[in-house]
């Protein structure tokens, strides 16, 4: 069979015929809604699911998110950032192990609450603290008595195994919460009325710094799992890990106390900022 190849007129025909279906075809694409994704930082070095992270943790940081507000979905993140539902999931893992977001099965993932934060090299008004951050404190007293002092807490005070010393036991609470437990020895050498204080006026520890000129403070923090009974008055989980501040005080070289500060590691956190003088920076 003989192809006829076409004519110039048939050429120019086609020509003038693609072109206009192109130009449809821009002016369609054109009215089309794009679905917007969020623009990526210019760093390609940064890693996709830190991206994700900063990206949240920027909006938590300015209040655009807050404490409760409901983050996007992982599958609205996907769309959003163009990446994968692993890349995503990751971000919000490290997230979450970072207290930033708490995520709820079958529900989504929240901006959680900041845990206070205690100075953790100076002794601190606990109290005062609380009601700094617009909360309601209470302590409730659980004991105070006179105990024979066991070997540890012998060699901490610098008395005999078996001599007498002070014990009391409180928890302190925020906004009804418990959030610290309290577990003390007093050296009745230094504080010999410390029994007879009314501690429902001023806790043991404010009663303490105002009474005993200390000048030296010992702090030691240590991760642990609270007892049973630990659990039960910090109103826990026995398997939920809490840490655990011991502080020891002295004055011109003699043992004030030794007291054990429960915090649940969920509500609570310690922390200072110093310059390299040495000297504490107000937050």
């Amino acid at each position: 069979m003989t192809r006829l190849d076409p004519s110039p007129a048939q050429l120019a025909a086609h020509m003038v015929t693609d072109k206009a279906t192109d130009t449809a075809n821009e002016k369609a694409n054109a009215h089309r809604p794009h679905k917007a994704r969020a623009a990526r930082p210019a760093s390609g070095d940064v890693a996709l699911f830190q991206q994700v992270k900063d990206h949240i943790a920027r909006q938590i940081q300015d209040g655009t998110l807050r404490a409760g507000d409901r983050l996007p979905s992982e599958h609205e993140l996907v769309a959003q950032f163009g990446i994968s539902r692993m890349t995503v999931n990751r971000a919000l893992r490290e997230l979450v192990t970072q207290g930033r977001i708490v995520r709820v099965a079958g529900v989504g993932s929240f901006v959680a609450e900041q845990k206070p934060q205690s100075n953790l090299l100076q002794i601190v008004n606990l109290a005062s603290e609380i009601r700094q951050r617009g909360h309601d404190y209470a302590c409730q007293m659980l004991v105070v008595e006179r105990v024979a002092a066991t070997l540890e807490v012998a060699a901490a005070l610098n008395v005999r195994t078996g001599e007498s010393v002070f014990h009391s036991v409180c928890v302190h609470l925020e906004d009804g919460v418990p959030i610290q437990l309290e577990d003390r020895f007093v050296n009745p050498q230094v504080v010999p009325d410390f029994a007879q204080q009314d501690f429902t006026q001023q806790q043991p520890s404010e009663f303490l710094v105002r009474t005993v000129p200390f000048d030296e403070i010992e702090h030691v923090v240590d991760a642990v799992l609270p007892t049973p009974e630990q659990a039960q008055r910090l109103q826990m989980d026995a398997a939920e890990p809490c840490l655990l501040l011991t502080r020891r005080t002295w004055t011109q070289g003699v043992p004030v106390t030794l007291v054990r500060c429960l915090h649940p590691a969920s509500r609570y956190r310690l922390g200072s900022r110093y310059s390299a003088s040495g000297n504490p920076m107000s937050t």
